[in-house]
């Protein structure tokens, strides 16, 4: 797959394609969708697929405030790639592009760079300064300019899929129902680094202390069954290990950051310090919780271990 930074990105000789266009952030299965409907015209009209999307988010630049990120931009990419993107166009969201006006979106992005045949996006789609272009303009530009628009429901079996739609079951907990949605695990990423060393050395199970990327949406407080990865394991190495992954302020300890640790299941063997890895949430366990003792905590992550692998080996 292509990967275009900015308009100036794209080659001089670049001829017609079929454009999706959006944030898609999550590439859940609404997105997918639209991605669907591109990859059928491209089929159709023998054009290649090409994706635009914004970083950062627009409503950093347009409200001030960045929503927790279900993907960022690399990971978005690949998901993109995987969904039949054959070229993704990454369009810096800033004053001067939030400031073009509808008409000067399409001229500008969809015309002179990308030769757009077909353009698909979401059907809540908006567009152009203060949002004032919709899948209605987006059409009668189209008739003007040449391109054909569709307009996608965001819907999968019946049910109409956002992202912040998926951001709410996250902060719920819900990582399960956030799953259907995304037609994936929800995964958080970062490297690895030092925390206060209790589960090794204080609890028996050693834990991966995960450094986030910024603005990562993690699942609510609690306890969760799901997958440790490494993002780029070497040729030999283990890749990924069942995990219990805890999320939390670690109230015991009357701790006040929130962290996100995975144990990987029955392994004290890992170094995985300052490693770039993953965590893949498929279950969650139970809720955050403050025990008396540290004694009652290590007989409540030996049963949340054996309720961890028990939901992992049947899945």
């Amino acid at each position: 797959m292509r990967r275009w930074d900015g308009l100036e990105g794209v080659p001089s000789g670049w001829g017609r394609s079929v454009v999706a266009v959006g944030v898609f952030d999550g590439v859940h299965r609404g997105h997918q969708a639209i991605l669907e409907t591109a990859a059928g015209h491209g089929r159709e009209l023998g054009l290649p697929v090409v994706v635009v999307t914004f970083d950062p988010h627009p409503e950093t630049v347009l409200r001030g405030t960045t929503p927790p990120v279900l993907t960022p931009l690399e990971r978005r990419l690949a998901l993109l790639g995987e969904h039949g993107a054959e070229a993704v166009c990454v369009l810096s969201f800033g004053k001067d592009l939030s400031s073009l006006s509808p008409e000067e979106f399409v001229q500008r992005v969809l015309v002179d760079r990308l030769h757009a045949s077909a353009v698909v996006v979401g059907e809540d789609f908006r567009f152009g300064h203060r949002a004032a272009g919709d899948v209605a303009t987006l059409t009668g530009l189209g008739a003007e300019y040449g391109f054909t628009a569709d307009g996608v429901a965001l819907v999968a079996d019946g049910d109409t899929i956002t992202s912040t739609r998926v951001r709410g079951l996250l902060a719920e907990g819900s990582v399960t129902k956030a799953a259907e949605l995304l037609g994936r695990p929800h995964r958080v990423e970062g490297e690895v680094v030092h925390g206060a060393a209790r589960g090794r050395e204080l609890l028996g199970f050693p834990t991966a202390n995960m450094d986030l990327l910024p603005d990562t949406a993690v699942p609510g407080d609690g306890v969760y069954a799901g997958w440790l990865n490494r993002a780029v394991p070497a040729t030999g190495e283990e890749a990924c290990w069942p995990a219990a992954i805890s999320v939390g302020t670690n109230p015991t300890f009357d701790g006040a950051e929130r962290t996100v640790e995975a144990y990987a299941l029955d392994r004290d063997d890992l170094d995985l310090y300052g490693l770039r890895m993953s965590v893949d949430f498929t279950v969650r366990i139970r809720g955050q919780e403050r025990f008396e003792s540290i004694d009652e905590l290590i007989v409540a992550m030996r049963r949340d271990v054996d309720r961890c692998r028990e939901v992992l080996s049947a899945g």
